[in-house]
């Protein structure tokens, strides 16, 4: 287990050193996890089963036409703005500026030159996020519309806002244009209902779309049959991270921290799970989800990867189901991910292509130099090509094999 438990040290070390200056947070430590593994393990059992993408994904009664295609990794998130008028003590940016439409660091400047975008890496679903998109609300109709008018007409389409600026025009347009959901942070607005209530009867399907904050937990579960009869057909529940831009609002909270790829919020992840069996104990009308942290940072950047590599790796590549390149001739193996860019890298191993007069750059970045395998190693390295391994290996060189085949959409750990 030693490499496995270097890697959770890697984590640990890198987080408290980037959270230096704030001694006082309360990290999750080998006493209380034990505690919280139980009560998450006791929560999750009373589900029935309902835990979608390799456990990252709980949920109760059913979720949302858009969390599917995300899941699946066939989904473009296009940020319309980097500005928001809002305050919310978790949120994870600071989101002060304007900026061009961008989705994985690509902008689009051009409504246009993004659905043609959609076309080629053949996303089945596109949603409008920021920053708040009503605030430059002609901007997100126009991107709405050409999505409409050049992609297929199965495309789901979502926009999330945190509801201040709603309006019933603004959303007749909206529905007009083709938008299938209109997600709400009512966080923004003290868990008010009132903005949604005007989408009611015009959006297709409303959801309630906010972080799990523990303190918040009684009212939500309160708030379930209020949202049920404002016409929401869904909640989703965000797992609570800590970023250098939210430390100073979330270390004023007593939260435990766990050491991810990112700090999370022990206590979120609890509270979502408890949401949702409230609902399963009342049996209630609604669907709810609760997307943790693990499913955000890997099944989201493993989708986007897959969708890079089907639509430009060359027909005898193999692709992972993570999206990886992997090359393997008995003797010698490794890791490469397609990389895409708007601005050409200085490098000259890139690639091109155009789109609606847009240019693109692609390469494949290394992730595992080429790594000899001797006569040892080649049973135990195919064995674990061929099936994901019950136990963790223990093995450095399986190790990085494992997580880059299994883990990018799977482990978790308290």
């Amino acid at each position: 287990m030693e490499p496995y438990y270097n890697w959770l040290n890697s984590l640990v070390n890198r987080n408290k050193t980037e959270f230096a200056a704030w001694s006082d947070l309360k990290w999750l430590n080998t006493y209380n996890a034990r505690e919280a593994q139980e009560r998450r393990d006791e929560l999750t059992a009373k589900l029935n089963g309902n835990l979608l993408f390799k456990d990252t994904k709980p949920y109760y009664n059913r979720i949302s036409g858009g969390c599917k295609l995300c899941g699946l990794g066939q989904w473009s998130c296009l940020f319309i703005t980097g500005k928001c008028n809002a305050s919310c003590f978790y949120c994870p940016a600071s989101q002060l500026s304007d900026d061009v439409p961008t989705t994985q660091n690509l902008t689009f400047a051009n409504s246009q030159a993004y659905a043609e975008y959609i076309n080629h890496f053949n996303f089945k679903g596109v949603s409008f996020s920021g920053g708040e998109p009503l605030l430059f609300f002609d901007r997100t109709l126009e991107y709405l519309k050409q999505v409409r008018k050049r992609c297929k007409p199965e495309v789901y389409t979502w926009m999330y806002t945190n509801g201040i600026l709603g309006e019933t025009q603004k959303f007749r347009k909206l529905a007009a244009a083709g938008i299938n959901e209109v997600r709400f942070d009512i966080g923004a607005t003290g868990f008010s209902l009132d903005k949604l209530k005007l989408a009611k009867g015009i959006i297709p399907n409303i959801t309630i779309e906010i972080p799990a904050v523990p303190e918040r937990k009684d009212q939500l579960i309160k708030l379930l049959p209020q949202m049920i009869e404002a016409g929401v057909t869904n909640l989703n529940l965000h797992q609570l991270r800590l970023t250098t831009h939210n430390v100073k609002h979330l270390s004023k909270r007593n939260y435990t921290y766990i050491h991810a790829e990112h700090p999370i919020v022990l206590e979120s992840e609890l509270a979502a799970l408890e949401i949702l069996n409230a609902a399963r104990e009342k049996s209630l009308d609604i669907g709810i989800n609760y997307c943790s942290f693990y499913f955000k940072n890997r099944f989201q950047k493993a989708g986007f990867r897959t969708r890079l590599a089907h639509a430009l790796a060359g027909p005898d590549e193999v692709l992972t189901p993570n999206g990886y390149i992997r090359e393997y001739d008995g003797k010698a193996l490794s890791y490469k991910a397609f990389r895409i860019f708007d601005v050409k890298p200085e490098t000259n191993t890139v690639n091109e292509f155009e789109l609606a007069g847009k240019k693109y750059f692609y390469l494949k970045e290394q992730v595992l130099k080429p790594t000899l395998i001797d006569d040892e190693d080649r049973k135990p390295v195919e064995d674990l090509l061929a099936r994901e391994p019950e136990q963790i290996p223990t093995d450095p060189l399986l190790f990085r094999i494992w997580q880059l085949e299994y883990v990018e959409r799977g482990l978790r750990e308290y």
